[in-house]
């Protein structure tokens, strides 16, 4: 069995994911916001298995980094890294939110933060290989605006999220390849569309599949080996964005991620 940190796990598809691990004999290391809702996951976890509870606001990649470094020193033999946390749009007609580092906010949680939770980790799952990271993207991209990647221009919060999914699913691409031959897989899905949550509840869209929909094609990518550099639609091999596969996007956008990064 693995040792599995799930981030975004004391609701929606999280919750029901943490859960499904525990009770397949996973060690599930779960990330929550709020203090009180992660420790009261953990006890609910821990009647069914293995789980400990790591606190962080994604909304800060100070405490994102902290994050990384709390799960490296007291689990080095971490095994996957399930990025599931994110922003969804908001409410329709929803104005432009920054980050606590003045990053637009569906940008910083759903892109920036995986980004670099998996940058510090992978000293550790690299050492553990076979390792498996995996992005929980959506269907719903839109390329990112290099001339404005913080949307600081005619905001839509769909179109944020859309941007920021986008880019999870690109750098993705460019890490397979780079941890080619590591023993460290790297694939994104998109799980299911409006599953029954309050994110999609929220952004105005009546719920299509629930949450239990969502979770085999996670973790079929968790448990199993299917490669690496793959986008998946549920349980089936799909294709990203176009835009996405291409090494001129990825480029740019890896050189706008590494500036926002240090700023």
């Amino acid at each position: 069995m693995s040792t599995m940190l799930l981030t975004g796990a004391t609701s929606g598809l999280g919750r029901h994911l943490a859960f499904e691990l525990v009770r397949a004999g996973h060690t599930v290391l779960v990330h929550g916001r709020d203090g009180d809702r992660t420790r009261r996951l953990v006890e609910e976890l821990r009647a069914e298995g293995d789980a400990e509870g790591f606190v962080a606001d994604l909304a800060s990649l100070a405490q994102v980094r902290e994050l990384a470094a709390h799960v490296g020193g007291a689990h080095a033999e971490l095994d996957v890294l399930i990025n599931n946390a994110g922003l969804g749009a908001g409410p329709p007609g929803s104005g432009r939110e920054a980050s606590a580092d003045g990053h637009e906010l569906r940008l910083a949680v759903n892109y920036l933060a995986p980004v670099a939770l998996t940058g510090a980790l992978l000293p550790v799952l690299r050492a553990g290989a076979p390792a498996r990271i995996v992005d929980v993207g959506s269907a719903g991209q839109e390329p990112i605006d290099f001339t404005d990647p913080e949307l600081t221009r005619r905001y839509s919060g769909l179109s944020a999220y859309c941007r920021s999914k986008f880019a999870l699913a690109a750098h993705s691409f460019t890490l397979a390849e780079e941890l080619a031959g590591s023993g460290v897989a790297v694939n994104v899905l998109h799980p299911a569309t409006h599953m029954d949550t309050a994110m999609v509840r929220e952004g105005g869209f009546t719920p299509r599949h629930t949450v239990a929909d969502g979770a085999p094609g996670v973790i079929a990518l968790a448990t199993r080996d299917l490669g690496s550099g793959r986008y998946f639609d549920g349980t089936r091999p799909a294709r990203a964005h176009e835009a996405a596969y291409d090494r001129g996007v990825r480029e740019r956008l890896a050189a706008v991620t590494d500036q926002l990064l240090r700023a």
